[in-house]
């Protein structure tokens, strides 16, 4: 066992797992040809496979959190009532830990927003999680970088809009990406 591991554990910092959320909670929306967040209730739709995947590794006592950015706030594109509806909707539906919004846009240069790590240091700040043995699952390479730059291991959800993204896995979906983590702990 390496030191870094013998201290995580004698720390009693665990694994965890971090859920992007546009791409892997729900379904992206295509404007103009590109794939964008949801701006309204309607527009927000599950994932295929999202309850299971998050089921299955609740049951494997991992803890789930989802981290997301959200520029939309700040570039006055949805409400921020709308987001927060949205955010209650996860919390409803998925049996999540803990979820943590960047709203701010490229130009506010804050540390929360993807690529840098600041919502996933924050989170395993809080939930004693130990980085290095944890995973990312996302749809971008904002999501991989953020992971990459805290010490994850990144699994991609491979989308027609993402080829090229570089993540340690790569993976068709998040039952599949469930079953990888599951695998590797």
């Amino acid at each position: 066992m390496s030191d870094r591991l013998r201290l995580a554990n004698e720390a009693g910092l665990r694994p965890g797992v971090f859920l992007d959320r546009d791409g892997v909670i729900n379904q992206v929306v295509y404007r103009d040809g590109q794939a964008v967040s949801p701006r309204s209730l309607p527009e927000f739709v599950w994932t295929a496979g999202i309850q299971a995947a998050v089921n299955q590794i609740k049951l494997a006592a991992l803890p789930v959190f989802v981290v997301t950015n959200q520029p939309d706030i700040a570039r006055h594109k949805m409400e921020a009532a709308v987001l927060e509806q949205m955010t209650a909707l996860i919390y409803q539906t998925l049996p999540i830990d803990d979820l943590r919004v960047c709203p701010h846009d490229n130009g506010d240069r804050c540390s929360c927003r993807k690529p840098h790590p600041g919502m996933l240091v924050e989170l395993a700040t809080q939930w004693n999680i130990d980085l290095s043995r944890s995973f990312i699952v996302g749809d971008s390479w904002k999501d991989m970088q953020a992971g990459k730059q805290a010490g994850c291991q990144t699994i991609l959800i491979q989308r027609d809009y993402n080829q090229g993204t570089e993540a340690d896995f790569g993976v068709p979906d998040v039952l599949s990406a469930a079953n990888l983590i599951l695998e590797l702990v």
